[in-house]
């Protein structure tokens, strides 16, 4: 017999561990729209997948499901803008190429709320 003792995973560990998870998510997705041209948003999406599941139960289910809504609502928008704006910033010299950009700005208002309701232990909408 072995006289080391192995901490149980109590529920408190639980939710200190998915909150851990759900902050390096909202970062990566953050620091991905803002550094790596959403990269390290999909590095943070295949992680809220994996997750999702674990987080059953607990309010950072609610912030895994907005971080993944986020990230496919953000990427069909991008998709639907990218046609028009690039038609349009042909014809006006880019004065109209900022229009690109309304997704991104939604994105990132987004993980923002998503990180301030994390950080105030709150789930989200």
């Amino acid at each position: 017999m072995s006289d080391e003792l192995v901490p149980a995973s109590g529920p408190d560990e639980r939710g200190a561990a998915l909150r851990k998870v759900a902050l390096l998510d909202y970062l990566l997705h953050i620091a991905g729209l803002l550094f790596s041209m959403g990269l390290l948003s999909v590095v943070a999406l295949i992680i809220n997948y994996v997750k999702r599941d674990d987080a059953t139960g607990t309010i950072y289910r609610s912030h895994m499901d907005w971080m993944i809504s986020t990230f496919w609502w953000t990427l069909f928008w991008v998709v639907i803008a990218f046609v028009p704006t690039l038609v349009l910033t042909m014809v006006s010299f880019g004065a109209l190429s900022f229009l690109f950009l309304v997704p991104c700005f939604w994105f990132l208002y987004r993980m923002v709320k998503g990180l301030l309701r994390l950080l105030d232990a709150r789930p989200v909408p």
